[in-house]
């Protein structure tokens, strides 16, 4: 079985000359939800924008079995489902059913496979009853749910994730971990809230000045206190 995310001495310098990515190294095995953890500025986001060909930087990238580049990047963004920090980056139909609606109907699939999809996203996140509302006049933690379920009715091989919890109250943040602990998929998610990290993630890699510098299973590195606080991260 192929790990669905690899990525090999990934370089990557922002066109102002900062360098973001310095060599790093990670792997993703199928099915397995992993956290990216690291002070801020540390590569997580730019990272993450390389992994469905948003960014492209120095090293090798394969997601999905697929190698990134031109001619499989289709392929690789339609595996990679991509929920950006600021859910209004991802949301700006009308109503809530034509933002899920969206990416299928773009897809060219029937009306019937369509209304499917959005029902079953939206089942999945806890949100069948929105179909119909406003989507800016919702709030944070369900503009959260409904970009996930954006994602969802494409049916991705592997959810990333930037920050889902950043912005939401203690009522919506349980919902939120609730949900991405019921879906059986390959995650990675990049997080600074560590009882996310915990609760959520049976791996967790930290990266701190564009590299990835520890990677193994989360309680273990969490029981490292050490090692987190070299890297400006709180036990």
């Amino acid at each position: 079985m192929h790990h669905t995310i690899e990525v090999e001495d990934l370089y990557f310098t922002y066109p102002d000359g900062r360098e973001a990515l310095r060599g790093v190294n990670l792997t993703v095995p199928p099915g397995v939800k992993m956290t990216l953890v690291g002070p801020n500025g540390a590569g997580k986001s730019t990272l993450m924008l390389h992994l469905n060909g948003i960014l492209r930087g120095e090293g090798r990238v394969r997601v999905a079995g697929m190698e990134m580049n031109e001619e499989n990047l289709p392929r690789i963004r339609a595996a990679v489902g991509m929920v950006f920090q600021n859910p209004d980056d991802q949301l700006f139909s009308l109503t809530v059913f034509d933002d899920v609606a969206f990416g299928p109907l773009h897809m060219g699939l029937p009306e019937a496979d369509v209304l499917l999809r959005v029902e079953t996203a939206l089942r999945a996140v806890g949100m069948s009853e929105y179909r119909n509302r406003v989507s800016h006049h919702l709030s944070m933690g369900e503009k959260k749910r409904i970009a996930i379920a954006t994602v969802l009715s494409m049916h991705p091989e592997i959810l990333v994730l930037d920050e889902p919890s950043a912005g939401l109250d203690p009522r919506a943040r349980r919902m939120l971990i609730n949900l991405l602990k019921g879906l059986d998929m390959t995650m990675l998610i990049s997080s600074h809230d560590m009882p996310l990290v915990a609760e959520l993630a049976e791996q967790t890699a930290i990266m701190d000045n564009g590299q990835v510098v520890a990677c193994g299973p989360t309680a273990q590195l969490l029981a490292d206190h050490a090692l987190l606080e070299r890297h400006g991260l709180a036990p």
